[in-house]
C-alpha cells in the first residue's frame, strides 16, 4: 500500500518544502495540496465539511503548484499532486503549461487531481455559473490533456498551437468527489482515476464505477482514498478491494503537530 499526506498549505502551516522533505525522509509516496483561489466573505455557501464556520486554513491556502514547485525542488523521489485543482476556474492553456512544466523540471512526479468545487460565490467570481462548472471543467481537463498530447493541439477554444514541454509520460488525472453516476461517467471518459474523500462508502460504490469503465471499453480506473486518517485495519482493508494507493489527512498546523503525525503514519506504511 503506497501512502501519501495532504495537507492544506498555507502562510501559517508547515512550510511546504520542510513538509515535502520530512515526508520523503520517512519514506511516504506522496505529498498533495488543496486549491481554493479566494474565499467571498459573503459565507453564502456553507462550509463543505459541515462546520459551523469555516476553518481558517480555506482563507489562506497557497497557489498549489506554486507550493508543489518548492516541494518537488527540495525532494527527488515523492510525488506532488493536486488534491484539489479547480480546473473549472482555471485558463486550462496557462495551467496546461505549468503542470507539464512542473512535471519536466521535477522528472516526471506530477500527478493531477481534479474536483468540481463546492464554493459558489468562489466559482462565479471566476465567471462560471455553478451549475456549470462539471461540464467546464470536462472541457478544461479535455483542452490540457491535447495539449499535454499533441505536437500540434487544436480544442474548442483555441487555435492548432504548440505548446512544449511535455509531460514526461501523460499526466495521471484524478477525479475527486462523491460516487454517482455522473461522477463515475467523467471519470470513464478521460480521467485515470477516482479519489472518494476519506474512502467511506468505496466498496458499495467499486461495482458501480468497474460497469462505467467497461461502458467506455477503458480498465478499471484506480481509486484512491483521499483524505483519509489512517490506521491498519483502514489500510488492510483497502488492499484487500484492490486499492494500492491512500492520502492520509494531516491538519494544517506547524512542525511540532505535523512531524508526530508523520511519524505516527509512517509506521504503518
Amino acid at each position: 500500500m503506497r501512502l501519501g499526506v495532504t495537507m492544506f498549505a498555507t502562510d501559517l502551516s508547515m512550510p511546504i518544502q520542510d513538509l515535502a522533505r520530512a515526508a520523503e525522509e520517512r519514506g511516504f509516496d506522496s505529498l498533495w495540496v488543496p486549491e481554493h483561489t479566494h474565499i467571498p466573505v459573503s459565507r453564502r455557501t456553507p462550509p463543505a465539511g459541515g462546520q459551523r464556520e469555516l476553518p481558517e486554513e480555506y482563507k489562506r491556502t497557497l497557489d498549489p503548484l506554486v507550493a508543489l514547485s518548492y516541494a518537488a525542488a527540495v525532494t527527488t523521489r515523492l510525488r506532488v499532486g493536486t488534491g484539489i485543482l479547480l480546473a473549472a476556474q482555471r485558463d486550462p492553456i496557462v495551467t496546461a503549461k505549468a503542470l507539464a512544466s512542473l512535471d519536466h523540471l521535477s522528472g516526471g512526479r506530477v500527478a493531477v487531481g481534479v474536483g468540481f468545487g463546492w464554493n459558489v460565490e468562489e466559482i462565479e467570481n471566476h465567471g462560471v455559473p455553478y451549475r456549470e462548472r462539471r461540464a467546464v471543467t470536462r472541457r478544461n481537463v479535455l483542452a490540457m490533456q491535447a495539449l499535454w498530447r499533441d505536437e500540434v493541439a487544436a480544442f474548442d477554444g483555441f487555435e492548432p498551437s504548440w505548446s512544449w514541454p511535455k509531460p514526461v509520460s501523460p499526466l495521471p488525472v484524478h477525479l475527486g468527489g462523491a460516487a454517482g453516476p455522473k461522477l463515475f461517467a467523467q471519470v470513464a471518459e478521460y480521467a485515470d482515476g477516482w479519489m472518494p474523500i476519506g474512502g467511506h462508502g468505496v466498496k458499495a460504490a467499486l461495482p458501480a464505477l468497474r460497469e462505467a469503465c467497461e461502458k467506455a471499453g477503458r480498465p478499471m480506473a484506480r481509486v484512491i482514498p483521499f483524505g483519509t486518517r489512517p490506521t491498519r485495519e483502514k489500510l488492510d482493508y483497502f488492499a484487500g478491494l484492490g486499492i494500492e494507493e491512500a492520502v492520509a489527512t494531516l491538519p494544517s498546523g506547524p512542525a511540532n503537530v505535523i512531524l508526530p503525525l508523520l511519524d505516527e503514519y509512517a509506521s504503518l506504511s
